[in-house]
């Protein structure tokens, strides 16, 4: 897998052409010096051309290094001086490189070169007051051209030595520090612009998580908007189904049943009227009708629509938060309705509840075989084990809503079918906390 594409020829050298032009004038003015011996302090009596040559080649290639290479910069430069020591060669004014050398370290060097960089300073500058004060290397002082101007010197006192060292090392320090200021401005902008650029990631990522949150609100209400029209239209249709089912088997002639009928189908259609609307049109979730005889008047309702109802209640009923009450008529009326879709109209559908510690609903009917399709649930007779799938059969969407609305309060559902001697039955049972409220 090859790598990332090369930059450009004319790119690489725009990048390098500062470091270039710094080179290339060191290295100019240190060919004038080598070519025209005029070089800093005095004749090169001492040194050839091919010395000072060297010396202006290798601080042009150290002043050009500076800033891509700073630690090899600073090697260079130190071994040049040494080498300067060791052959005599003369002071040249090209040397003044060792500055920029200096500014480029503590600019663009590694941490360890920045170190080594400061203990350089002190480093020259105690070796040029030892060279100075030392009467035993006179002779290299001599060599290296600086003996004329130390014996003028000598003649203002014997002090001046600390003040030369001192003056070389502010020579170098000073542009080291500049270097090293420039290198935690530097560092400081882009720590800042690092902030900044966090800041508006966790901005972004706020919003996303805020428009995250908002869909999945709307997909919420969405999906609860359709359980409650679900639940409200399915249950009204099935008793006016039922009802419209029953007077065909009225005798023409009774025509006060025909007119009883005929207005219980209207009553269940209009009041599914009013609970769409009521749907549609609420912002705090779905409501239903409260308290116990909200429930009453669910299996007054499929009493109306010509089947028997066996309605039991144990216990004593205890007010609900409307978050319970409103689940609990929500299922209550699911059940009912898949007791009226699936059940036997021969077969009276059984209606419990039980307060003890909690609300227990319970909707039992027989199964009528000619009225049981694809979305009849068959369940595991055990209430906390998973429900188990009948291949060919699914559980409908009203068992799932019922199951969601549950769990959502902290409830559970148990629907199971059993071969009893009358037939199979059908039953739905839905446990609900009872919170009673202050």
């Amino acid at each position: 897998m090859s790598g990332p594409p090369s930059p450009p020829v004319a790119d690489r050298l725009r990048d390098w052409a500062p470091d270039i032009a710094i080179g290339a004038a060191v290295l100019v003015l240190g060919l004038v010096e080598a070519t025209t011996a005029e070089h800093l302090l005095s004749p090169p009596q001492f040194s050839p051309p091919r010395r000072l040559l060297l010396i202006a080649v290798g601080m042009a290639v150290a002043a050009g290094l500076c800033r891509r290479a700073p630690a090899i910069a600073l090697l260079l430069v130190w071994g040049l001086c040494g080498l300067q020591l060791l052959t005599g060669t003369d002071v040249m004014l090209a040397q003044l490189a060792i500055a920029v050398v200096a500014f480029g370290t503590a600019r663009w060097g590694s941490l360890p070169t920045v170190w080594l960089s400061a203990l350089s300073i002190p480093a020259a500058g105690l070796i040029v007051f030892v060279l100075i004060a030392a009467p035993q290397l006179s002779g290299l002082v001599d060599q290296v051209g600086l003996g004329t101007i130390v014996s003028e010197a000598y003649s203002y006192g014997d002090t001046w030595q600390i003040g030369a060292a001192v003056t070389g090392m502010l020579v170098l320090g000073a542009p080291w520090l500049a270097g090293l200021a420039l290198r935690f401005m530097s560092r400081a902008r882009t720590s800042e612009l690092s902030q900044v650029a966090a800041e508006e990631d966790a901005a972004r990522a706020h919003r996303e998580s805020e428009q995250a949150r908002e869909i999945a609100r709307l997909r919420e209400e969405q999906a609860r908007l359709a359980r409650d029209v679900h639940d409200v239209v399915g249950h009204s249709l099935a008793v006016i189904l039922a009802q419209a089912e029953s007077a065909q088997y009225l005798e023409d002639a009774d025509t006060e049943r025909l007119k009883q009928t005929m207005a219980t189908i209207a009553t269940s259609a209009r009041t599914s009227l009013q609970d769409v609307r009521q749907v549609l049109t609420t912002t705090q979730g779905a409501t239903a009708p409260t308290g116990s005889a909200s429930l009453d008047s669910l299996v007054d309702n499929v009493r109306s629509s010509g089947h028997a109802v066996v309605s039991s209640v144990v216990g004593r009923p205890q007010p609900l938060p409307p978050e319970l009450e409103t689940v609990a008529y929500r299922v209550l009326q699911e059940m009912l309705t898949n007791a009226i879709r699936h059940g036997r109209r021969d077969s009276p559908v059984t209606v419990e509840r039980h307060w003890e510690g909690e609300l227990r609903l319970e909707v039992r009917n027989v199964v009528d075989p000619a009225a049981s399709d694809a979305t009849q649930p068959i369940r595991t007779a055990a209430p906390d084990a998973p429900p188990v799938a009948v291949p060919g059969q699914a559980a409908g969407q009203g068992v799932d809503g019922m199951r969601r609305r549950l769990e959502a309060v902290g409830g559970r559902l148990d629907v199971r079918r059993r071969d009893e001697a009358g037939g199979q039955t059908f039953t739905a049972t839905a446990w609900l906390p009872v919170r009673v409220t202050t």
